[in-house]
């Protein structure tokens, strides 16, 4: 039996995990700053990773593994930049200084494709051995790469404390909703002319396996999530039954210049680099080293989730 301790576990992937780990036999602390629904024998503790919780909590715990999954990934309308910092880096700051403190075996940190950032030169697929360089342009993009060096430094100085770091493409699943699905519900879809703007998907419940022995009995290392596969705009619209209308970049990019300023639209002219250059993710290492096969392609996933939104 572990002793598991889960942050951000309110969370759509934390609430998916939890049911995984219902009825293993392992004892499960999920730890947030809002009680989510728990599986039975599960435990729970307010713990906000922007404070000196994590320090408190890990120590009165004493957990075998600590799965992290507390970050922003869909800020809320009027979050900051410094908000999503203290949360996604000084939160995992907090958490893997109390892991070292503490005497933690083993830490599970989701990290993301985006950390990879979003370039013309990356490899198509990326492998774990790419170079993480996030774009200082996305917070979520910067701010993984960030916590990705944090535990480079804590593998070299640390080393006692295991690590397991996922680098997670598109979570999906029925109900999921969040910035890149706010894409797909458009009336209809915008490409850049030229780029397809590929999209790799993991279905929420392969996540929560792949946590799930990540947290107990599979392999340390980095990873990359994702299902076979990826499905670019025409892909997309095509599954939907939805038109495409193909612009040139350098149109969107000056209209969002001014649209941005005036309030007309959420994001600047940088998000035409973030269509443009998409991480593809291999997942070889996920099947053959760490040993799982996600059930799901990522067109499946898709499709899952598209049946489920009434699209």
């Amino acid at each position: 039996m572990t002793r598991i301790l889960i942050t951000g576990a309110a969370g759509a992937v934390g609430q998916a995990l939890m049911q995984e780990l219902a009825g293993t036999g392992h004892e499960v602390i999920a730890t947030d700053l809002r009680r989510p629904t728990l599986p039975d024998g599960v435990r729970f503790e307010v713990l906000d990773v922007t404070t000196d919780a994590p320090d408190h909590v890990i120590g009165a715990v004493k957990p075998d593994t600590v799965v992290h999954l507390a970050s922003i990934v869909s800020p809320p309308k009027n979050s900051t930049r410094e908000f999503e910092y203290d949360v996604d880096v000084n939160g995992s700051r907090a958490v893997i200084g109390a892991c070292v403190t503490h005497g933690v075996g083993r830490i599970v940190v989701t990290s993301s494709g985006a950390a990879y950032g979003y370039h013309a030169d990356n490899a198509v697929p990326l492998t774990e051995t790419d170079p993480i360089r996030g774009n200082e342009a996305f917070p979520y993009s910067h701010h993984k790469r960030l916590v990705e060096e944090m535990l480079a430094e804590a593998r070299r100085d640390h080393p006692e404390l295991q690590q397991v770091i996922l680098r997670v493409g598109t979570v999906l699943g029925a109900g999921v909703e969040n910035q890149i699905t706010a894409l797909f519900r458009s009336p209809k879809l915008l490409m850049l002319r030229g780029y397809e703007s590929p999209f790799v998907f993991i279905w929420t419940k392969d996540l929560a396996r792949i946590l799930l022995r990540a947290a107990t009995n599979g392999p340390a290392g980095i990873f990359n999530v994702a299902g076979d596969g990826a499905l670019g705009l025409p892909d997309l619209a095509k599954a939907m039954g939805k038109p495409l209308r193909q612009l040139p970049a350098w149109l969107i990019e000056a209209a969002l210049r001014v649209a941005k300023p005036l309030g007309l639209a959420r994001y600047g002219p940088e998000q035409v680099r973030f269509l443009k250059y998409r991480p593809v993710l291999d997942n070889t290492a996920l099947k053959q080293d760490f040993g799982y096969t996600p059930e799901l392609t990522s067109a499946e996933v898709f499709e899952l989730w598209k049946r489920a939104a009434g699209l």
